[in-house]
């Protein structure tokens, strides 16, 4: 068995450029691509969260009288519509936080 000191296994090493967390660029013609897709996505998401909210709520109506499984159901589906909103709304701000 071959022991090594740190420093030799320092020495070995290659050499790492200290400039490679460089900040994000966008690849030449996305500049306005992504932008669009990323607000597209959006779009569709706040879309799908109305339409949640809307099945809940009838979901809710409809099970009032002797179908209580049903109005709980469509009671617990708001939290997930609530849920799935704040994630895409709050998406654009939480991911360059953690990340920058």
């Amino acid at each position: 068995m071959i022991l090594m000191h740190l420093s030799d296994a320092v020495a070995l090493a290659p050499m790492v450029d200290p400039n490679w967390d460089a900040p994000p660029a966008s690849p030449p013609g996305m500049e306005t691509i992504l932008p669009e897709w990323v607000g597209w996505a959006k779009y569709v998401a706040i879309g799908a969260g109305i339409l949640g909210l809307i099945a809940c709520g009838i979901m809710m109506m409809v099970g009032r009288r002797n179908r209580s499984h049903l109005s709980a159901e469509g009671a617990s589906g708001l939290l997930w519509v609530f849920g799935g909103l704040s994630v895409v709304t709050l998406a654009a701000g939480v991911v360059p936080a953690i990340v920058g």
